[in-house]
């Protein structure tokens, strides 16, 4: 928007044409949805597709909307089917198969954390959704590190990162079955830590019920808990904390 301003002041653009650049900035009707083009302005965090549930066409709808207006696209919790049908039709599309989401290159996002976000998970079932987690943070502008397969059967492994843990501004833990190790991880840092509950585990996990509640429970006064599986989420607050 500011830049548009600028160019109608310099003459660059007209009044009519920013007119109808102005027209669908609010949101934009494509049928199934109404794109919000002004998220970002009001919450420092663009729309992003959640890919379950829609059809690969109502994807494309949004999309479209979405990049016409200039924007980087992230789309979450896509299907390999979902993510052949964006490519067929957005074929810079950038995959990230372990998170299961595409990104739409638009316009280049201004790096916008002041630290590392460190992406920390118990076992290596707990990636996808830790995947989900940093390439989150990492499209809306904050570095990014991975530490996987630390949990608490085997803490020895977590033990020897403190300097990792000491070094991140913000970290995320992925964990199911008990979802003990946020809890850890939070009694060896100062820094915010973002717990999130996996749906890994045997069957009284409860579908990551009991990690859920674990986390929740827990004794570390810096940990703080986002829904089940819910990766999206952790690595938006994760970014929101970092550039503070």
């Amino acid at each position: 928007m500011k830049k548009l301003l600028a160019d109608v002041a310099s003459g660059g653009v007209t009044a009519a044409e920013a007119f109808e650049r102005l027209r669908s900035l609010p949101y934009e009707n494509v049928g199934d949805a109404h794109v919000d083009h002004h998220r970002e302005i009001r919450q420092g965090v663009p729309e992003v597709i959640f890919g379950e549930g829609k059809t690969t066409a109502q994807i494309v709808a949004i999309a479209r909307s979405m990049r016409r207006a200039g924007a980087a696209v992230l789309v979450t919790r896509l299907s390999a089917e979902k993510i052949r049908g964006i490519r067929r039709v957005f074929r810079r599309a950038v995959v990230h198969a372990k998170a299961r989401c595409v990104i739409l290159p638009g316009g280049k996002r201004k790096a916008a954390g002041k630290g590392t976000v460190l992406v920390v998970t118990a076992g290596t079932s707990d990636i996808p959704v830790a995947e989900e987690a940093a390439v989150t943070a990492e499209f809306l502008g904050s570095p990014v590190e991975r530490l996987f397969d630390v949990g608490v059967a085997g803490i020895h492994r977590l033990l020897l990162q403190e300097e990792r843990l000491r070094g991140a501004r913000v970290i995320v833990v992925a964990a199911g079955m008990e979802g003990a190790l946020a809890s850890v991880v939070g009694g060896l840092t100062d820094k915010p830590v973002i717990a999130v509950p996996t749906s890994v585990g045997y069957g009284a996990s409860f579908g990551g019920v009991a990690a859920l509640l674990g986390m929740l429970n827990s004794c570390a006064p810096t940990v703080a808990v986002v829904n089940i599986d819910n990766g999206f989420g952790a690595g938006v607050l994760a970014s929101v904390i970092n550039r503070l």
